[in-house]
């Protein structure tokens, strides 16, 4: 699977090594959420936050992770919802009723449906999801609701992972070694497409032929949104489950999972401010908000998107940690 790693780049003296078990997370100022937990098993370590782009604005991203009342294993789900337009998208709900919805049916079926592979839990989630909102909608519409999707599962002999469209499941190997999960299809555009986003970016922000550019651009990846020779995100269409990058592996390789939405992964690859490695590393030693405090630290500095385009100058964030 093709990488996004950025080049390398020399480790940051301030990621902490590696403690024994991660810090207790500081209270969450007002718009955060940040959570930690021991879970049943022994050596198990659970932390997660999540903050909103904008204050003003909910929150489009979900993050959770359940326990089975056995104790025996766990799950993870994270979604990053898809903003979207300022017109009519066909829905009365919006992105943060549909992404809690999603990733709760996500969450529930993968806990308590270990006979379901994550790719039907994904489906099934789906179609439970279009079913609450299917009479008051119009889910045919190209931008009706929709979410890229990460979630892991494991229990004591496996670890089984999917990820659709742009969030990152970071896999710590027992070796220490990181392993990205990415789903590459949003970076693997056609070129006509990612010359026009080229050509947005060089004009000036603000000015009217940026806009009229970016709309042009943006026009053109709807065009290949949930269709073939483009990219997939979970939407209404129950079949995009069979889409994701799914794979499994054994529980005794693994030593931590970090999932990630693009919010926070652009510390990595927008702002490339340390490799995968390094990104696990700071988790662990200082808590998932420690990562978005740099991604915040690292935007408030280029406000413009000048030395280090993007979509958004600020984007909702949410990272999970699980060491199993």
């Amino acid at each position: 699977m093709p990488a996004r790693t950025p080049p390398a780049r020399q480790p940051l003296p301030s990621v902490s090594p590696r403690p024994a078990r991660p810090p207790t997370s500081p209270r969450a100022p007002a718009g955060r959420a940040v959570a930690t937990a021991s879970g049943r098993l022994p050596g198990m370590h659970i932390a997660l936050a999540t903050e909103p782009g904008d204050p003003q604005h909910p929150n489009e991203d979900y993050a959770s992770v359940a326990l089975p009342a056995s104790g025996q294993g766990g799950a993870l789900v994270l979604l990053d919802g898809v903003t979207p337009p300022e017109e009519d998208y066909g829905c009365v709900h919006g992105v943060p009723w549909f992404t809690a919805r999603l990733g709760g049916a996500m969450l529930e079926l993968s806990v308590s449906h270990r006979d379901m592979t994550l790719a039907e839990a994904l489906a099934a989630a789906i179609s439970r999801t279009a079913d609450g909102h299917r009479d008051s909608c119009d889910l045919s519409h190209v931008r009706t609701p929709q979410a890229t999707v990460i979630a892991a599962r494991w229990s004591g002999v496996t670890v089984e992972h999917l990820v659709l469209s742009d969030s990152v499941l970071l896999l710590e190997r027992a070796d220490g070694s990181v392993d990205p999960v990415l789903d590459p299809r949003l970076d693997e555009l056609p070129p006509a497409v990612r010359e026009l986003r080229a050509a947005v970016r060089a004009l000036p922000r603000g000015s009217a032929e940026r806009a009229a550019a970016g709309r042009e651009y943006g026009r053109a990846v709807e065009a290949l949104r949930n269709a073939e020779g483009g990219f997939f995100t979970a939407a209404a269409d129950p079949a995009v489950a069979a889409r994701a990058v799914t794979g499994s592996t054994p529980r005794a390789d693994v030593r931590s999972l970090t999932a990630l939405s693009d919010g926070a992964s652009r510390w990595v690859e927008v702002f490339r401010e340390g490799s995968w490695a390094d990104c696990v590393a700071l988790v662990c030693g200082q808590g998932p908000q420690a990562l978005i405090d740099r991604v915040r630290a690292a935007e408030a500095v280029d406000p413009a998107c000048a030395a280090f385009p993007r979509g958004k100058a600020r984007d909702d964030a949410a990272v999970i940690f699980v060491a199993p």
